[in-house]
């Protein structure tokens, strides 16, 4: 595997940090691209929750649409945008399951709220109404009562190795800048586009 380079990483790691300070409601909201294995295109809006030079992380319930599209076709897209900052980001390549170690670490770190919510929602399966979801809420907090929250078998993370990503920065007249960054033979080139 062949790590982003440091340059990318640094220049992703100051936008988070800008996004950040910029108060944005949600600056590590991205839109994650799948494929399932009927070829049918899927699009949503998910959380970052971390990255390193080795990829970018998020997490979901493994019996999600989005999980199982992933294991039918392990390839992603995820975009960044930050129109208040004038900048994007677009990301493209495998993913990979996180460790189980890694996940628990991150669960850890979860409000009890959300861990209960993981346990009592089929996530992406058919809700005959609210009153169930809100049934399951109970039933889930009434067994974990007094206790921690363990992470379920079925809730982990992916994480998106990038072969692919661009930097794209708002300029006047529609002249905008674009730089990618893109992994070939296992070696790293970069180049502009046009706008």
């Amino acid at each position: 595997m062949t790590n982003l380079p440091h340059q990318v990483y640094d220049r992703f790691q100051k936008l988070i940090e800008r996004a950040r300070q910029t108060c944005l409601r949600e600056p590590t909201a991205m839109t994650l691209a799948t494929v399932g294995g009927d070829g049918r295109i899927s699009a949503r809006v998910v959380l970052l929750r971390s990255f390193d030079e080795r990829g970018f992380v998020f997490y979901t319930n493994l019996n999600s649409d989005k999980a199982l599209q992933l294991y039918a076709n392990p390839n992603a897209a995820i975009c960044f945008h930050w129109d208040e900052l004038g900048e994007q980001v677009r990301v493209e390549g495998p993913v990979e399951r996180i460790s189980g170690e890694e996940a628990d670490a991150y669960w850890r770190t979860r409000a009890r709220d959300s861990q209960i919510g993981a346990w009592a929602s089929h996530q992406s399966e058919t809700l005959d109404s609210r009153e169930t979801l809100e049934h399951r809420i109970a039933q889930s907090e009434h067994e974990f009562l007094g206790q921690e929250v363990p992470r379920p078998e079925f809730w982990s993370g992916f994480r998106l190795v990038a072969r692919r990503i661009e930097f794209w920065s708002n300029r006047p007249a529609r002249l905008h800048e674009r730089t990618v960054f893109e992994l070939v033979d296992d070696q790293w080139s970069h180049r502009m586009l046009y706008p």
